[in-house]
């Protein structure tokens, strides 16, 4: 029996590890960290600083390292136990150009673990490090403001083959290259993407040798040593990933940090000093220190020493980094020799202080800083403080899901500053059968495309109602809002900064066909019919504004729309005379009511077949309308009913190629150019959607599967919502942004491992119940000559035990909810 029970107790605690589940750690907050190493004692003392800091810095979720060997170099290697360890193929040796290269072991080893490892299939979210780093504290991809699509990363400011030539000839996107790396935190199913371009791309950039000039690179020895570098920065161009650049997570020791700045990643891949002590890791590249017991780093100064060597503040914070690198790595070395079985080292004052409170103290996790992010901007790079959100409405069909792909798509292309959130307007019925939950973050939204009070069927109203519902059910700390169409791709960045965008002066795109601002709709509708503006497409407000503006956008939208008096295309401007721009009229109407006037701008939104305006960088294609180049067009109502987000591989007609247009009119070129762009920009983003989807094989002979989304009957007021922006109710993990606010949809209880798990140690508490109980009935069985205390002990003892066992089943109830 006791064999059995302790059994069981194995089992339970065998079934916590096999679950991945760590608290906080549930899907979509699965986090692995990974770093790349070689079969050499170079690697090996950086691996045991690496883990050593990883547990340190109480980094959630595994890490794996991916160790490169060749077949001679494993032979004699000793570290396999340093860290969990993943061995990959060593491409060191360039198996084809027999290029001497072993920085391409970080992608390809990368590759090899998506395709090879159980735990690429059950992990959200991936920290890339390199080995040569200290962690102080946790890094959290959505705390540091990481999206699907949008990963963070450090700024490497040397990459200056992003700005000439070498982008040009290595990449069809030179605009989207960011000079990252270092640190890498992203989305898994961006890392799919991503890998094998990382591979390719470091190949070619590595072959490429007439471009490996210190002007062209920035690599000071000018032998191509950073090609890694620039396979990573052009194969996340190819993806369309733009990355969010955090320049103060992560610093080299020996620079000094910028006031008020705690980074949590220390990267020593330079050579620095405080006073006559310095380190260089060149220096220990054969050095077998992890294997030498009681062998250590040449100890730094200590805190007391460096205050006394420097006053100024600022270089005081410098040399506690250095030194602290330094420490780290040499209090892992410690504990390193003592698992190995080294004999105690002798006492000396540096090791009395590497296991010191005040070291502990000064090594204790740090939290991560205010994140501080640069966009990039196809002009060059731009840091701002004003916060800006996107909104764009849709609704439960298969017309605005191929819509929102090519919007999504776009938006992270152009650099678009801030997060971005679908409105998503569905009732029940639509949700039990809707597919599209993750293509983009989303807030949902009750349908109100048939009026619960008028019975009216109108659609376009749920665009201010979700704006309406938004504003009520989520509390952002963006400044300005920036509104969206469903029907739009974006080709830049549209900012308050640019577009002199106020507080009480909104900016928008001209919308001239509204001709009832100037005649009796607008005299029926406002008090202010002079203040009306022709705008709409495209809305920068200040939230202030939008907080007491949107009300009455949703008012003055139903109130237009019941006036069917004046539906007339010589009042409204609406050809069909459905009073279907009755939202659009409500827009302008609300605004005029609160004396919004807006600056109203040209340069912003252009439509694919008009003429464009010399000069002009629009921001935004709004294809609303059909639009043609010489025999071939593109009208979206024709696609109303096709699930083209759904098919794998579907896309629409390609437009023609550029080559084949005529030149003799240069506006009718440019426009026709725009046209090929949009439609470009479409099929682009639809064709990486099916990509993302694991869609098979395009040449393969078998029909493909459309993917299926489980149904969904949770009510919505229970959703969550996604982005950086902190939530009134239904609260989530502190900082989490989430790609869905979908609500959580449980499995049946039956049907998961956290049943067993429970189960066992149920099994486990009643067993250890049964054996104090058997040893219970033992010293009853031995007769009765204990005295009244003895009973009262026994006594007390077993309402121990009761109370006990309630407790556990108090704490197994927790648990089930």
């Amino acid at each position: 029996m006791a064999k059995f029970l302790a059994l069981m107790i194995l089992l339970s605690f065998w079934g916590g590890f096999i679950s991945g589940q760590k608290p906080g750690l549930e899907a979509p907050y699965r986090i692995h960290t990974l770093f790349s190493v070689e079969c050499q004692n170079y690697f090996d003392w950086q691996t045991v600083g690496f883990m050593h800091s990883f547990n340190k810095a109480q980094q959630p979720g595994p890490v794996t390292r991916l160790l490169s060997c060749t077949k001679e170099e494993k032979k004699n290697y000793k570290g396999m136990d340093l860290a969990p360890t993943l061995e990959v193929p060593s491409m060191s040796r360039h198996p084809k150009t027999g290029d001497w290269y072993p920085a391409i072991n970080k992608p390809a080893g990368i590759v090899h673990w998506l395709k090879h490892s159980k735990d690429a299939q059950n992990v959200d979210w991936v920290v890339i490090l390199d080995a040569d780093m200290i962690l102080r504290g946790p890094i959290i991809p959505w705390e540091l403001g990481a999206e699907k699509g949008r990963p963070v990363a450090a700024f490497y400011g040397y990459l200056r083959g992003c700005d000439n030539i070498l982008a040009k000839l290595h990449t069809t996107h030179p605009e989207l290259c960011d000079k990252v790396g270092g640190l890498l935190a992203m989305h898994i199913d961006d890392l799919r993407v991503l890998a094998p371009l990382w591979l390719s791309k470091t190949e070619e950039v590595r072959e490429d040798r007439a471009h490996w000039a210190t002007n062209i690179t920035g690599d000071i020895y000018g032998s191509g040593w950073i090609s890694e570098m620039y396979g990573y920065s052009f194969g996340a161009a190819e993806a369309g990933l733009r990355h969010k650049i955090n320049d103060d997570l992560m610093i080299y020791p020996g620079y000094t940090p910028r006031p008020g700045v705690e980074p949590i990643l220390l990267h020593y891949g330079l050579p620095f000093g405080v006073g006559n002590w310095s380190f260089s890791k060149l220096e220990h590249h054969e050095d077998g220190i992890v294997y030498e017991c009681g062998q250590l780093f040449p100890e730094p100064p200590y805190p007391r020493e460096v205050k006394s060597m420097e006053s100024d503040q600022n270089k005081r914070r410098e040399y506690f980094l250095s030194i602290e690198c330094i420490n780290t790595m040499n209090e892992g070395l410690l504990l390193e020799h003592a698992r190995r079985g080294c004999p105690k080292p002798k006492w000396s004052k540096y090791l009395s202080f590497l296991k010191s409170k005040t070291f502990a103290e000064l090594t204790k996790p740090k939290l991560l800083p205010p994140v501080k992010i640069q966009t990039e901007v196809a002009e060059g790079k731009e840091t701002e403080e004003i916060k800006i959100h996107t909104l764009f409405s849709t609704e439960c069909t298969p017309y605005f899901d191929w819509q929102t792909v090519g919007l999504m798509h776009s938006f992270h292309l152009s650099g678009q500053p801030g997060n971005i959130t679908r409105l998503l307007s569905c009732t029940d019925e639509d949700l039990k059968q809707y597919k599209g939950h993750d293509l983009a973050p989303t807030h949902y939204v009750p349908s109100m495309s048939r009026h619960p009070l008028t019975g009216d069927w109108y659609p376009a109203i749920n665009k201010p109602a979700a704006v309406v519902h938004w504003l009520n059910h989520v509390k952002t700390d963006a400044e300005y809002i920036v509104i969206l169409d469903a029907d739009m791709i974006l080709r830049g960045p549209i900012t308050p900064w640019e577009f002199k965008a106020a507080r009480g002066r909104p900016v928008s795109t001209p919308y001239e066909y509204l001709i009832g601002c100037d005649n009796e709709l607008a005299r029926l509708h406002t008090r202010h019919p002079e203040a009306c503006d022709k705008v709409g497409g495209v809305i920068i407000m200040h939230i202030d504004d939008l907080l007491e503006f949107a009300l009455l956008w949703l008012l003055k939208t139903e109130e237009v729309r019941a006036d069917k008096a004046h539906y007339a295309t010589n009042i409204t401007g609406d050809i069909y005379e459905s009073g279907w721009i009755s939202e659009m009229y409500g827009y302008s109407f609300g605004a005029a009511e609160l004396q919004l006037r807006h600056l109203i701008s040209s340069e912003i939104l252009i439509y694919p077949g008009y003429v464009p305006e010399p000069g002009v960088n629009y921001r935004v294609f709004h294809y609303g309308l059909e639009f043609k180049v010489g025999n071939w067009s593109f009208d979206k109502a024709k696609w109303r009913e096709v699930d083209v987000a759904n098919q794998c591989w579907a896309t629409f007609p390609d437009p023609p190629d550029p080559s084949t247009l005529e030149h003799t009119d240069e506006n009718l070129l440019h426009r026709d150019l725009l046209s090929i762009e949009c439609a470009k920009t479409l099929n682009e983003a639809l064709r990486l959607h099916h990509k993302r989807r694991n869609c098979p094989d395009p040449t393969a002979l078998s029909t493909p599967k459309v993917d299926t989304t489980n149904d969904v009957t949770t009510s919505r007021k229970f959703s969550r919502f996604a982005g950086n922006d902190n939530i009134k109710s239904n609260p989530v993990p502190r900082n989490h942004s989430q790609e869905s606010s979908l609500p959580k949809v449980t499995d049946g209880l039956f049907s998961t491992l956290r049943f067993w798990i429970i189960l066992l140690w149920v099994f486990s508490g009643l067993g250890f119940m049964l054996v104090m109980l058997v040893v219970f009935s033992g010293y009853k069985s031995k007769g009765s000559l204990k005295g009244k205390s003895s009973k009262n002990r026994r006594r007390s003892y077993t309402a121990f035990l009761n109370l006990n066992g309630r407790d556990r089943q108090s704490r197994k109830s927790e648990v089930s909810l």
